[in-house]
C-alpha cells in the first residue's frame, strides 16, 4: 500500500539577519511561495506552509495552496510542523512527514524525493540529505553542520546512503574524513516525529545549536541520502539577491 505523505513547511517573520524573509520578494512571488511550488512540483503528497503569522498563511492561499496559522511563540521549526501536523490530519494519519525548510527557493524538488529513500529500512527513523564537500573553507566553517559517519560505510558517492552517527560544526582534530555537508531537510516516520518533540532538549543539542543531536541522544536513528549538490538557502540580504538573480531567469 503506498505510504501516505505530507510536506509541512514552517515559516516564520522573525529572523535575525533577514527580517521578513518568507515574504521577501523574488520574481514578484514571496520566498515561501517559491518554496511552496518547489514542493508541490515533488508531487509525492500533501504539501501545507505552518506558517507563523496570518501574512505568510495568506501568501500561500493566494497561490492556491494551503496554509495553517501556527502558535507564533514555537521554539522550532518541528514544534510549528507538529501543530500544524495534528490540526490537518482529522483522523487521516500520515506514514512520513517532511520538514521542508522555507528558505530554500530554487531547491530541486528532486531532492525532496531523495529524501524519502533512506526510510526504505525500517530500522531508520529520521531521514535527512548530505554531500561532499567540495569546498576545503567549509570543513573549518562552524556554519556549516557536517555529518560524521562510520568508517565501515566504504566509498560515499551521490547515490551513497550513510548513517549519521554524529553532527558537529567543528570537527575533532584527528578527524580524517569523510567530510560530508548536512542539508537540513528532514522525513520523519510519523512515530518518529511524534517521540522527537515529546522529548526533553538534550544537553549537546542546547550547546551545539542542533535540534537532530536532540534524535541521536535519545538513541533514534538518523539515516542521509546523498545528494551532488547543496541546495542554495538565503539567509542574508546578499543570498536573496543571488535568489533574486536565480529565478528572475
Amino acid at each position: 500500500m503506498a505510504k501516505k505523505i505530507i510536506i509541512l513547511i514552517p515559516a516564520r517573520m522573525a529572523s535575525t539577519r533577514l527580517p521578513g524573509k518568507p515574504m521577501a520578494d523574488i520574481a514578484g512571488e514571496p520566498m515561501i511561495v517559491h518554496v511552496w511550488r518547489r514542493a508541490m512540483e515533488a508531487n509525492i503528497g500533501d504539501v501545507v506552509v505552518a506558517a507563523g503569522e496570518d501574512e505568510i498563511a495568506a501568501a500561500i492561499q493566494k497561490a492556491g495552496g494551503k496554509a495553517i496559522v501556527t502558535n507564533p511563540g514555537h521554539e522550532s521549526g518541528s514544534d510549528r510542523i507538529y501543530e500544524a501536523l495534528k490540526r490537518v490530519e482529522n483522523g487521516k494519519l500520515y506514514d512520513i512527514v517532511i520538514n521542508l525548510q522555507g528558505d530554500l527557493p530554487t531547491l530541486a524538488p528532486s531532492a525532496i524525493m531523495r529524501c524519502l529513500d533512506p526510510l526504505a529500512s525500517p530500522a531508520v527513523d529520521i531521514a535527512t540529505l548530505g554531500t561532499i564537500i567540495i569546498d576545503e573553507r567549509e570543513i573549518k566553517d562552524p556554519n556549516v553542520v557536517k555529518i560524521i559517519t562510520g568508517k565501515d560505510d566504504g566509498p560515499i558517492r551521490p547515490s551513497s546512503i550513510i548513517r549519521a552517527q554524529d553532527f558537529t560544526r567543528l570537527l575533532p582534530p584527528d578527524y580524517t574524513g569523510p567530510y560530508i555537508h548536512h542539508i537540513g531537510i528532514y522525513a520523519y516516520r510519523r512515530t518518529a516525529i511524534k517521540t522527537f518533540v515529546s522529548l526533553p532538549h538534550s544537553l549537546r543539542e542546547s550547546q551545539m545549536k542542533l535540534e537532530q543531536l536532540r534524535a541521536l541522544d535519545a538513541a533514534m536513528r538518523i539515516d542521509a541520502a546523498m545528494v551532488e549538490e547543496v541546495p542554495f538557502g538565503v539567509d542574508t540580504p546578499d543570498d536573496l539577491r543571488r535568489a533574486r538573480a536565480m529565478l528572475s531567469k
